[in-house]
């Protein structure tokens, strides 16, 4: 690859020697136990000890972590994209003292084969400035209820959960099993003053996905069709002066369905379960008990390997209603008008 002044450094000069010397010609994988698979190729094999971790660390966290990997890994270690540590070591004989080393300093190990894996999230109030909710908090709060399913593999299915603190979604929430989103109910409060000063008024009108924000060249400023709003916020991001954020009206919305992988069925996009729930920090009892109860039926009903999306499309959206007892409303009916049932998800060639 040729060296440019931009951009990442070539990853491969940061793989360890044993994925270098088997990369491509993988020969199968185990899952030894809960957080330890093995990785067996024709030269060498390797185990990765999964780790799961905060989102947002401090720098002596960090170096805490390598310490382990240098101790026990020749230094090496992944970050995946769940949030989730992975320790990486050829030798056998490393793996259970690094595990003990990790639960010596507190960090759980599992997340892997038929478990729930860390919870991916967004930046949430600490960062974000749109949010609806907090993430970082629902998410301690959620995990913390949870956590016993993080460290055992004898689930139907592998269970993801995510949380988007407002409707942009950066995090995983329209592919995971639970999801968790942010959601504003009131539109922007104009404040011309603010827009008069620094907004590139083009710009904020085009930024609306549903069209809701027209030029007011009376006013210098703009004007919004309430009824058109989706309080999606992506106009706070183009101005300061389109404030979104309601303390007394936003919370949160459950999603329930999703999936990335083709395992056994396409790829699914979550839906919603339930419209609204309210933002009570600092421990969100109602998000925590409806993603448990949902967790909880879900165990009970589901056949072996079956993800939560596979276990509703088998036993059909209205047994679902039923059996979780959450109340079906208008407001869950999808009525996206661009969306097509066809949609093409899979990678699964059909001629």
């Amino acid at each position: 690859m040729a060296k440019i002044d931009i951009g990442p450094p070539d990853y491969k000069k940061f793989l360890p020697p044993v994925i270098k010397e088997n990369y491509g010609k993988w020969l199968y994988h185990e899952h030894v136990k809960p957080g330890v698979l093995k990785h067996v190729g024709p030269d060498g094999e390797l185990y990765s000890i999964r780790v799961g971790n905060p989102r947002l660390v401090s720098v002596d966290f960090i170096r805490d972590l390598c310490e382990l990997a240098d101790q026990y890994c020749d230094g090496y270690l992944r970050f995946t994209s769940r949030n989730n540590v992975e320790f990486l070591t050829p030798n056998v004989g490393n793996v259970d003292p690094l595990i003990e080393a990790c639960n010596a300093k507190g960090l759980p190990v599992g997340g892997t084969g038929k478990s729930l894996s860390n919870i991916v999230h967004t930046q949430g109030w600490v960062h974000c400035h749109t949010p609806a909710s907090d993430a970082s908090g629902i998410v301690k709060a959620v995990m913390d209820d949870l956590y016993e399913y993080f460290g055992r593999d004898d689930l139907p299915a592998k269970l993801t959960v995510a949380m988007a603190c407002c409707l942009n979604m950066c995090g995983a929430c329209h592919c995971s099993d639970i999801a968790i989103v942010g959601v504003h109910r009131t539109p922007p409060q104009i404040n011309h003053e603010l827009i008069r000063k620094g907004t590139e008024i083009p710009s904020l009108v085009a930024c609306c996905p549903t069209a809701a924000i027209r030029p007011d060249p009376k006013n210098k400023s703009v004007t919004v069709v309430d009824e058109r709003c989706m309080y999606c916020g992506n106009c706070y991001t183009m101005s300061p002066g389109m404030a979104i954020m309601d303390a007394k009206n936003d919370g949160v919305a459950i999603m329930v369905g999703g999936k990335v992988s083709n395992a056994r069925s396409a790829p699914s996009f979550s839906r919603m379960v339930i419209p609204f729930l309210p933002n009570n920090p600092p421990r969100w009892p109602e998000a925590v008990e409806a993603v448990r109860h949902i967790v909880e039926v879900w165990l009970a009903h589901a056949h072996e390997s079956e993800r939560v999306g596979e276990w509703i499309e088998r036993v059909g959206w209205e047994r679902f209603f039923e059996l979780t007892g959450i109340p079906f409303t208008d407001k869950l009916i999808d009525d996206y008008i661009f969306s097509r049932e066809t949609f093409r998800t899979t990678a699964a060639f059909k001629y």
